[in-house]
């Protein structure tokens, strides 16, 4: 039995509009990250992410509040123990799918969602986001999903 949806692609790829799609259709409810990134123009906190300190991110490591927590681009991403608990939709990186523990890894349903370069660099050109530089991210992303196979559905349809 599916008790949960996770997420998966690189920046860009539509992992948002799938999990916004999922949660209205389904009702299912979305385990809003922490991350130490800054925020971007326009994303609000507690639903597009919490927004927390490199020093509370490390309390939180250092507590083992989180259940996940991944280093992505400098920044912390994770979610905490609680969340893991109470909530069905996540989006993770590889690495954190990898601190899933085997049960509950076969009780979920890992989407990946693997867009093509170019359609994703003009996202990230399209977001003017000023935090951060289009061709580290995109290299960061490359190292990152580097023989990544841990999936269930793979979706390369930009119109999914």
């Amino acid at each position: 039995m599916i008790k949960r949806v996770i997420i998966v692609g690189k920046s860009c790829s539509g992992k948002d509009t799938l999990r916004k799609r999922i949660e209205r259709k389904f009702g299912m409810t979305y385990a809003v990250s922490y991350t130490s990134r800054p925020r971007r123009e326009g994303e609000v906190e507690g639903d597009d992410y919490h927004f927390i300190s490199d020093e509370v991110a490390e309390q939180f490591i250092e507590a083992n509040i989180f259940f996940e927590c991944a280093v992505f681009n400098g920044w912390y991403y994770g979610i905490t123990k609680a969340q893991f608990k109470e909530s069905h939709i996540f989006i993770m990186t590889p690495s954190g799918l990898k601190e899933v523990p085997e049960k509950d890894r076969k009780e979920s349903l890992v989407v990946y969602l693997d867009m093509p370069r170019l359609l994703r660099g003009g996202r990230m050109a399209d977001r003017n986001d000023d935090n951060d530089d289009i061709t580290r991210r995109m290299l960061a992303d490359e190292e990152d999903f580097k023989d990544f196979t841990d999936y269930d559905i793979k979706i390369t349809n930009e119109d999914f």
